[in-house]
């Protein structure tokens, strides 16, 4: 499973690629704001910035919801860099610019999925990855990895290609739970992937061997 890193933060990109294990980044127009960076002048080139920072993917979302701003937006990012995805939403003219960009050679992320049936309309359309949010699932009481697991028996027996990104990660429990019910890839913030290194009888072991190691 490949690890993506859901930030806008180049701080918190620069640790994750630090670590050895990123694959590469995604961000939406809240992340990016919580980083303080407006203007379309300012977001590309923080986009490109974050290019020049991690080798692999960087999903890079559209803000426009009808199919010709779609594409005239994607084609600017696209642009930007190879590695960039474009990142569009689950709605009509979404899918229908997701089969523009298929066509025409450049890769997607169909986001804000919630049901199996948005995931088969996107491989369908030819996206590259497919954004089931398990979190926000999580929260309006259904079960998010339930969901991932749905989505990659369906991809199997179809044969689609499409990527399954699981995003909306809460915890470092969602991650393990995602690359056990098949999700090709996990998008989080970097304290859920830093959580993954934590467990108290490994802080106990490596005092002890510390201790140990004073006796010899």
């Amino acid at each position: 499973m490949k690890f993506f890193i859901d930030t806008a933060n180049l701080s918190h990109i620069k640790e994750a690629a630090d670590l050895g294990i990123l694959d590469g980044v995604t961000t939406n127009p809240s992340l990016m704001a919580k980083e303080g960076i407006k203007g379309n002048d300012n977001i590309l080139r923080h986009y490109a910035e974050i290019c020049s920072i991690v080798d692999g993917d960087v999903s890079a979302e559209v803000l426009s919801t009808d199919f010709d701003s779609m594409v005239a937006e994607g084609k600017t990012l696209a642009a930007i860099h190879p590695n960039i995805v474009v990142k569009v939403p689950m709605i009509k003219d979404g899918i229908k610019a997701i089969k523009w960009f298929a066509d025409n050679g450049i890769r997607t992320n169909c986001t804000l999925v919630f049901s199996a049936g948005q995931a088969i309309l996107a491989a369908k359309a030819g996206a590259s990855y497919v954004s089931p949010f398990i979190g926000r699932i999580d929260d309006s009481n259904w079960d998010g990895i339930e969901l991932i697991a749905q989505i990659a028996h369906i991809y199997n027996v179809q044969g689609f290609e499409t990527e399954i990104l699981a995003a909306s990660i809460r915890n470092p429990l969602h991650i393990v739970r995602s690359a056990e019910a098949g999700a090709h890839v996990c998008t989080c913030p970097l304290a859920s992937i830093l959580g993954m290194l934590k467990h108290p009888l490994t802080d106990l072991g490596l005092a002890q061997f510390l201790e140990d190691a004073k006796k010899m």
